[in-house]
């Protein structure tokens, strides 16, 4: 019989999710290098490229969330639910995991639910300060649950909580490079201060209106930006700025960094949205940040991941629907005051909490092992 690790990582979505699952894996294989593991993601979603690419296999599942604006569309929702669990279900069967993980997303529902139902222990892992859905729906069935923020007795049972932290890429804890290296990669001037601008995997909106509103400040001020737009907003950005019809040598625009390491290590501020795992790389990496929540998320669990850094002077803040108005000079403003960015990296580094991904991969281990 083979008695080989075989673990089973369920979730995904978005890169908060999809992050922490690949550090996950990456540090059961560090510890156990025969481990064979599975992933199950949702069909079309950002999972099915970024797994793959890690170097692991992953099946889709059809399913997908429900309509809350179009409740006739929920008939073909609840199919493709009932078809991933049956899918699931011959997943797990063929695949015969000893352990199953969960980590947010619609992929994590229905295999977890089997795989408890199959009397295969299962660990969630929830990033938030705010537990998602799924999660929350599937703690009864889990043994540990992995979490990143105090408090979070309120929606788990409390003898069931390994705080853990959010595990991180890894890539981003081995950048080398010096930072005046990092900011001449930009083709920028080391010896002035660099904004770096993300809207995460997908980018933002608003983050993206903010700057283009702020234009004229932006090129009178003596400090850089690197702005990352996101992909959908990148030509539309660019031909409004070709628009302009003026060069503007201090601002950098890409729809896409693929090394964020490189862009965290130029950058003396951050403007991000609230994304957990965003927040654990800034805690980790020790970097001043603005939080711009974003206001479409379940339970608004972006403001609450925010203020859990801002109530202990970790972070600044900046409503959405204040930061077109507001985000741009206060940015200005703060990587110009070298006292406000020591207070900040200070405090945010008393937050961070190193070796997330090992400690959950021995807890995986660990239950392997019952």
């Amino acid at each position: 019989m083979n008695n080989d690790l075989r673990v089973i990582i369920s979730g995904g979505g978005t890169g908060g999710h999809i992050f922490p699952a690949i550090s996950i894996a990456n540090a059961v294989k560090a510890l156990r290098p025969e481990a064979q593991i599975l992933f199950v993601g949702a069909l079309g979603r950002m999972e099915m490229q970024r797994v793959p690419a890690a170097g692991y296999e992953i099946i889709g599942l059809p399913i997908c969330g429900f309509d809350r604006k179009n409740l006739l569309k929920n008939v073909k929702v609840l199919y493709k639910i009932w078809k991933s669990q049956r899918m699931a279900k011959s997943i797990i069967k063929n695949f015969n995991p000893q352990v199953a993980v969960g980590v947010g997303g619609y992929a994590s529902g229905p295999t977890l639910n089997k795989a408890a139902a199959m009397g295969i222990p299962c660990l969630i892992q929830e990033q938030n300060s705010y537990a998602g859905v799924t999660n929350k729906l599937l703690a009864k069935k889990a043994e540990k649950i992995c979490v990143a923020y105090d408090g979070m007795e309120r929606f788990f049972p409390a003898d069931k909580i390994i705080k853990t932290g959010n595990p991180v890429r890894q890539s981003l804890l081995e950048t080398t490079i010096s930072r005046d290296d990092a900011v001449r990669s930009f083709g920028f001037d080391p010896n002035k201060k660099v904004i770096l601008l993300v809207g995460g995997s997908l980018g933002a909106r608003t983050i993206n209106e903010s700057v283009l509103q702020h234009i004229n400040q932006i090129c009178q001020s003596d400090v850089q930006f690197i702005w990352q737009t996101g992909k959908y907003y990148y030509t539309g950005i660019q031909e409004q700025l070709s628009a302009l019809k003026t060069q503007i040598s201090n601002l950098k625009v890409t729809d896409f960094i693929s090394d964020m390491g490189v862009a965290y290590k130029a950058a003396d501020l951050v403007i991000s949205r609230a994304g957990a795992s965003s927040i654990s790389e800034f805690c980790l990496i020790g970097k001043p940040v603005i939080l711009v929540p974003s206001p479409n998320v379940a339970e608004d669990h972006q403001t609450k991941n925010a203020m859990a850094l801002v109530n202990v002077k970790a972070a600044l803040y900046v409503k959405d629907n204040e930061a077109p108005k507001l985000l741009l000079p206060l940015a200005i403003d703060t990587v110009q005051d070298a006292a406000k960015l020591a207070s900040l990296k200070e405090n945010i580094l008393k937050l961070a909490l190193p070796d997330s991904a090992e400690i959950i991969a021995r807890e995986v281990i660990r239950l392997s092992e019952k």
